[in-house]
């Protein structure tokens, strides 16, 4: 039970940033762009400058040296996940204009938005390593295969722009997270100024983040909830059988069970928040993605204690 209510702590401190950003947007302190501001500020500024700051403050070449292997697990969970989703989409008999949003919505998480603070929270700075991983093989997939499956939906004929894609998996939080593994490998001290810096600006990442899912969630709307087999699958296929099929590849696995209890978390971490914004893009059902964003953010506050519990 001590791990229930340690789990349940976690989650409070979460959920009260993200009321705070709903009570703000609620009493129209946000324009419509707002949320587009936070993201933007979020991955492209503070949380790369946490990426940078925790690897040089908190690892050493050894530990991070120990990491390449592990990111098989995701990968292959991925897959078996993507199989998995095939299947459903025809079992529940998913209209073809929202199967392959369907299907994205399924294997992906938001490893950014609400993983890494819940395991934050949870676990303390030890956690980045392990969700940095999860992050890196979870924002491949989605910016390749699960673009394809949402532009597949959507007008227009597939088109694979190896540029653009590679700017999506390259992005500036993986930047950072490369520039600190340099920074370490090669033994590069900062300055005190530069490294105090990327402190305070880094510290951002976790209440913003919460503030835009408060800011996503009031956007969304609380009435558009709905509960049918659309979005059943969905939260079926995001928390029940996607921890369980990470736990199976990991459970006889020589592997430290902080990543073991990460990359469980990470797997069962609710939709990802650009799976609007890329349905938009390409003319796919743009509200049912956000609902499945909504919908399922609010679930994992529930889920997350409770798979602690279990896990552990």
């Amino acid at each position: 039970m001590a791990v229930f209510f340690q789990s349940i702590q976690g989650v409070l401190v979460i959920l009260v940033m993200i009321a705070i950003g709903y009570s703000l947007a609620s009493a129209k302190w946000f324009t419509d762009k707002s949320g587009q501001i936070i993201a933007r500020i979020v991955t492209q500024v503070a949380l790369p400058m946490y990426m940078v700051n925790t690897i040089t403050q908190d690892f050493t070449k050894d530990e991070l040296g120990r990491l390449l292997p592990d990111i098989k697990f995701p990968i292959i969970s991925m897959l078996v996940l993507f199989a998995i989703s095939v299947a459903f989409a025809r079992i529940l008999a998913i209209r073809k204009n929202r199967r392959g949003l369907f299907q994205s919505m399924f294997f992906n998480s938001n490893t950014v938005f609400v993983g890494l603070p819940i395991n934050m929270a949870l676990f303390g700075t030890k956690s980045l390593p392990y969700v940095l991983v999860y992050y890196m093989i979870n924002t491949t997939f989605f910016w390749t295969l699960g673009t394809y499956l949402i532009q597949r939906d959507g007008e227009g004929e597939w088109r694979f722009d190896i540029k653009t894609t590679l700017a999506k998996v390259f992005s500036p939080p993986l930047l950072g997270f490369i520039l600190g593994v340099l920074l370490v490998v090669f033994q590069i001290k900062l300055p005190t100024f530069i490294a105090s810096d990327l402190q305070y600006v880094g510290s951002l990442t976790v209440p913003l983040s919460m503030f835009f899912i408060g800011i996503a969630v009031q956007r969304a709307g609380l009435h558009n909830l709905k509960v049918n087999k659309y979005s059943l699958g969905i939260l079926f296929g995001r928390f029940i059988l996607a921890p369980m099929v990470m736990f199976v590849l990991l459970w006889k696995a020589d592997v430290p069970i902080l990543m073991k209890q990460v990359f469980i978390l990470q797997s069962a971490m609710p939709v990802m928040t650009n799976a609007p914004v890329v349905a938009s893009l390409y003319g796919a059902d743009a509200d049912y993605a956000a609902i499945m964003v909504t919908e399922s953010t609010l679930l994992s506050l529930v889920v997350v204690p409770i798979l602690m519990t279990i896990i552990n």
